[in-house]
This record gives C-alpha cells, sequence and structure tokens, in this order.
C-alpha cells in the first residue's frame, strides 16, 4: 500500500475530503432540481433510524427562500431538534476566518501578500524556506507548508484535542518547525494554518480573542443571533449532544489559539444567513469582503482549487463553493452555488460523514452513500486484554500508529494526527468507526501483540510492534 494511503488511514476530525470537489458537485447540477422535503426528509429518517446518527437538520435556500428540514433527537433534556438546534460546525468555521482576512483587506488593516509574521508579536520565529515567508493569503488557502497540525500538539484529553493548545505552544511550534517545501509550492490542508491566520487577525484587530472578533464583524452585522465560540447559558438547551461513530456521548470541544480553525457552533437557520451572505456581493453587510473571498487563488495545477476559507468545486464552466466540518461528535457540510443563487447546510450530531447528503442536494444524481455498521457484536474486553495491544506499529519510517489505554477506553493515533477510539469486536480485531478503518493484531504468541494490519477502503498495511 502507499504512503499516501496509510498515512490518511486514520485521519478523521477537523477534516477535509477534497475528492469531493470534483464529479460529487459537478456541471450537471445545474439542471437538476433540488429535492423536495419529503424526499429530503426521507433521507435524514433513514440516517437516523439506522443508528448512525443521533439527529440531523438541513437547510436548502433557493432564489431567498428558505426552507428546513429535521428528524432525530438532539439529545436527552435537548429542545425539539429543528432549524434552531446548535451543533459544533468544525471546520466551517475557516470560512469564516477566510472571510475576517477578505474584510481586514477591505478595511485597509491587511494584505492577502503579507508575511504572517508582521501580524505576530515582536521577535515571533515564523518558518520560511528559500526566503520566502508565509503570507496570509498562503494560511487561508492551504499553501502555507504548514503541517496539517502541530508536532507539540499533546492535548490533555484525546475527547478535547484543542482546548489546552495556547499562543506559548503556537509560537514554540513555529520557531522549532521547518517547512519541507516553499510557502506556495503546493495544497496540503492545515488546521494549523486556519488557526494561525485567525489568531493572526486577532492581533491585527486588537480583539479580545477570535471569537469577539467574529461577533463584532460576522454576526453581528448579519443578525446572526445563535452562532458563538462559547455557548450561552440561555442557549444551552438547544446545543445538540455530540456522538461519536458507536453513538456513544462525547464531550463538547473547546479550542484556544486556533479558534479560527474550528471553533464555532451554529444553527441550520444562521447558517443559511452566512451562505446568504456569501451570494450577495453587491448590497450586504460584508458583501466586499464575500466577493473578495471568492476567487479561487490556488496554482492551476494544483490538486485542489481554494479561495479565502472555501473550496471551490464543481467546474471551471459552473463552480460551488462548499466546506465541511467535523469534531468529535458533530458533521457539517456548507455550500452555495451563485448559479442558481442556491445554498445548502446539513448538520449532524455524530461523526458519520453528512457530504454526501449535501452534495446530492446539489445534484440527485450523486448517490447517498449510506455508512453501516459492522455486521459484528461489539465486545467488552478487560484491562489486561487491552494492554496485550497497546504499543507503537511503525507503517513507515515516518508513521507510526500509536495504540494507547485510557482506562477502559483504547485509542490510536496516527504520527501528526488526533487520537480516534477504537471499539472491540474480539480481543484481538478492533475498529475505529470515525475513519471506517478495522485494526487486526497478532496475538499468536503469549503477551503482547507481535504486529497490527490496518485494513481501510479495501487495502490493508502492516506494521510489527516496537520492542
Amino acid at each position: 500500500m502507499r504512503t499516501f494511503h496509510s498515512r490518511r488511514a486514520l485521519d478523521a476530525v477537523l477534516g477535509l475530503a477534497v475528492a469531493l470537489a470534483g464529479a460529487t458537485l459537478g456541471s450537471r447540477a445545474v439542471a437538476q432540481p433540488m429535492p423536495s422535503d419529503a424526499e429530503i426528509r426521507a433521507i435524514l429518517k433513514t440516517r437516523v433510524d439506522s443508528g448512525l446518527t443521533g439527529g440531523i437538520v438541513v437547510g436548502v435556500l433557493q432564489d431567498g427562500r428558505r426552507r428546513f428540514v429535521a428528524y432525530g433527537t438532539a439529545g436527552p433534556g435537548r429542545a425539539p431538534i429543528d432549524e434552531h438546534t446548535i451543533f459544533e460546525i468544525g471546520s466551517i468555521s475557516k470560512t469564516f476566518t477566510g472571510v475576517l482576512l477578505a474584510d481586514a483587506v477591505a478595511r485597509g488593516e491587511a494584505r492577502v501578500d503579507e508575511p504572517v509574521a508582521a501580524l505576530l508579536p515582536a521577535g515571533t520565529s515564523v518558518p520560511s524556506r528559500g526566503g520566502q515567508a508565509i503570507t496570509l493569503e498562503q494560511l487561508a488557502t492551504h499553501t502555507s507548508g504548514l503541517p496539517r497540525l502541530p508536532e507539540n500538539m499533546s492535548p490533555a484529553s484525546a475527547l478535547d484535542p484543542y482546548a489546552d493548545y495556547d499562543a506559548r505552544h503556537l509560537y514554540g511550534f513555529l520557531a522549532e518547525y521547518k517547512l519541507t517545501r516553499a510557502p506556495g509550492e503546493s495544497v496540503e490542508y492545515s488546521n494549523l494554518g486556519g488557526g494561525l491566520l485567525g489568531h493572526a487577525l486577532t492581533l491585527r484587530a486588537k480583539a479580545p480573542d477570535w471569537a469577539a472578533l467574529v461577533a463584532q464583524r460576522i454576526t453581528t452585522p448579519l443578525g446572526m443571533r445563535e452562532t458563538y465560540v462559547t455557548v450561552p447559558s440561555d442557549a444551552q438547551s438547544r446545543l445538540a449532544v455530540g456522538h461519536d461513530a458507536a453513538l456513544d456521548s462525547v464531550p463538547a470541544w473547546h479550542f484556544d489559539a486556533l479558534a479560527g480553525a474550528g471553533a464555532l457552533h451554529s444553527s441550520a437557520a444562521d447558517m443559511l444567513i452566512w451562505l446568504a451572505a456569501q451570494l450577495d456581493t453587491v448590497n450586504g453587510p460584508l458583501a466586499r469582503a464575500a466577493a473578495m473571498a471568492r476567487p479561487p487563488r490556488t496554482p492551476a495545477n494544483a490538486s485542489a482549487r481554494i479561495a479565502l476559507g472555501w473550496i471551490v468545486g464543481g467546474s471551471i464552466a459552473h463552480p460551488i463553493w462548499w466546506h465541511n466540518g467535523g469534531t468529535g461528535g458533530f458533521r457539517s457540510f456548507a455550500a452555495f452555488d451563485p448559479a442558481r443563487n442556491a445554498a445548502v447546510i446539513v448538520l449532524s450530531n455524530s461523526s458519520q460523514t453528512v457530504d454526501d447528503i449535501g452534495a446530492h442536494l446539489f445534484n440527485p444524481a450523486v448517490p447517498i452513500v449510506m455508512p453501516t455498521r459492522p455486521p459484528h457484536t461489539m465486545v467488552a474486553l478487560t484491562s489486561r486484554a487491552l494492554d496485550r495491544v497497546v504499543g507503537a506499529y511503525p507503517l513507515t519510517p515516518a508513521t507510526v500508529l500509536a495504540v494507547t489505554r485510557e482506562g477502559d477506553s483504547l485509542y490510536v493515533q496516527a504520527t501528526g494526527q488526533p487520537k480516534l477510539r477504537l471499539v472491540a469486536l474480539a480481543d484481538n480485531h478492533f475498529i475505529a468507526l470515525a475513519a471506517n478503518a478495522e485494526l487486526v493484531f497478532d496475538l499468536s504468541q503469549p503477551g503482547a501483540a507481535q504486529h497490527v494490519t490496518l485494513r481501510q477502503n479495501g487495502a490493508m498495511v502492516t506494521a510489527p510492534r516496537l520492542p
């Protein structure tokens, strides 16, 4: 198996499926009517009733008309699920950060080609290569050369991985990291880059934090009253409970220095306001910024066309702007199509993808892919049994699977990626539902496992256990 597959086999949270950009949102979508409310409800009912999520809300905007379809539950003790239910939206937060950059440029506060180092405290070291500095535009378009996540990210809890990553950690990483290629050379999706951009813009605007900057320049002008970083007490009853892929409830996520990468909560009603603002590049409060954020800025030969925070999918003749998001217990998908004056939002309170639902709404020719639970019975194992598979398993010299135990739970973490919880099917067979991956350990000898075989999407790779 190629390194490309093994390095990304367990890459799940705050993710971006760039492959979705091509045929999924193709130019044929312009001729396709969007599904009716009844058709959307049938899709959501199947997904929820199959036990793949607790609840889903879909919002559709077309020619100024809004409609919402909701099915399922937001969780125990929560208000009935509807367009005002609040979800973690994960990486869709990056589209807010991208528009904040465009807005700062429109205000004369910043330039897209300005080095990010110019916005950080004096003396902060930022990596460069070949005399080329990382610019704000490169952070927004994932061409900075920075990795997906900082290597000094060691969260106190795998269930809340960004909560304790503060500016001190961020500056420390930047001071030590060596770029492996020049900024602007190629696309590599980076949560670190998105978070750094939000942090830098906050400093330039002299805002208390990224949340305050979003409130001041986006949500207040647009009248978005259900979008926050920290959900206020009077809205807690409308906050959905997140679930992992096994449909176990999981804690909420929190952010510090990297808030601009994925910290926002929002509702379907508010997200349609946000998407309507992207369609309005003439009269709205953010019209200049929305217009500036739209054009793709990556090279023509890049692996993806990326604007300021938005992915540009579809075709050259009929582009569609989109982004998805995911946290430990939520998935989201947002897209807008200026050619049809249309937009969609899909919000779910589990870690199972909803990208297929969002793409299907724009182009019904795109099939709904129903993720399935394994047809096996999940089992509970003793701590002693779990400890037999704990260890480090190198897939490649640069990529190691670290299997760890926390209490009665087992986790796997690939180099540079967050931890994912494993569910046991047998003493040697585990699944990472969030990544649709299986780990089978060799327990043929007494004591610790000899090696592990990782299976995903029809491919397999085997790695020995390090002594």
